[in-house]
């Protein structure tokens, strides 16, 4: 019994580390790819031999637009993130607390939206980006991408808010409390672990997508970074700027791991309140 009970242990630890090094590797490889320099790039190494910053200062360095780029995905992502928790918290309210009819489907077609692939909906939201004058400007890829976070974040708000107790939202009625400051006052402070998870899914989608990025802007001072990391290339695969992409690879992701590590007890206390009921 000890013995199968070690075999197990065993297995399951070598299991885990298969996993682990099969989803860790590429962002290894990536950053000791990055701390080359010249012909060394080329070279297939598992271990760093000796360490360089060029790619890293090329990017900051001479007329590199990669800092503007950087900030645009940060005002988009934020700005995302913002708008859709707050217009997402006073559906979700509406959705859960408010009887009306039809309310079911509203909610799933509200959620229908986001099954719709990006490539589906490019042509229509390009009309709609150039009816409006919005071409080459941030505010098109914020209205573009909260078609796709708002929905998830709505579906998984007002299922968390089903749970919160009534008795709560009563003894706000009592006190004369209005809807907003139920929503605000009473709820927002137990609804953290949901729009923790919610929002920073929303800032991920945002921070990584590249199809509306490439479509509606074509200013080298207005791009995110997917489409500055694309751009970076050459007249030949020698000439492709290999450390400078994967250095700005690895100066991308880490803010996303830094906020993962952050929020992960949140993260997955909000996933699982959201999947207590439909």
């Amino acid at each position: 019994m000890n013995r199968y009970y070690v075999l197990k242990q065993v297995g399951l630890w070598v299991l885990i580390a298969a996993i682990t090094l099969f989803a860790l590797f590429p962002f290894y490889y990536a950053v000791i790819t990055s701390l080359k320099s010249g012909q060394e790039i080329f070279d297939v190494t598992y271990l760093p031999h000796a360490f360089s910053l060029t790619n890293y200062t090329g990017l900051f360095s001479g007329s590199q637009t990669f800092p503007r780029n950087i900030l645009n995905s940060v005002i988009v992502s934020f700005t995302v993130v913002a708008l859709s928790l707050f217009l997402a918290v006073t559906a979700a309210y509406a959705l859960a607390r408010i009887r009306f009819r039809g309310r079911p489907l509203l909610l799933f077609t509200i959620l229908s939206v986001s099954m719709f692939p990006q490539i589906a909906v490019l042509a229509g939201l390009y009309e709609m980006v150039r009816v409006f004058n919005l071409y080459n400007s941030l505010l098109s890829l914020i209205l573009a991408y909260m078609i796709f976070t708002l929905p998830f974040t709505v579906w998984v708000l007002t299922t968390f808010m089903r749970e919160l107790p009534i008795e709560l939202e009563e003894a706000a009625i009592v006190d004369g409390a209005t809807p907003f400051q139920i929503i605000f006052k009473v709820f927002m402070p137990l609804l953290w672990p949901a729009l923790v998870t919610t929002g920073l899914l929303a800032f991920i989608a945002a921070w990584n997508e590249f199809l509306f990025a490439l479509t509606f802007v074509s200013n080298n001072n207005q791009r995110t970074i997917p489409v500055a990391i694309a751009l970076l290339s050459g007249s030949t695969e020698r000439e492709i700027p290999w450390g400078n992409i994967m250095a700005a690879s690895v100066i991308v992701t880490i803010p996303l791991i830094i906020l993962v590590l952050v929020f992960q007890r949140r993260i997955v206390s909000g996933l699982t309140a959201g999947a207590v009921k439909g």
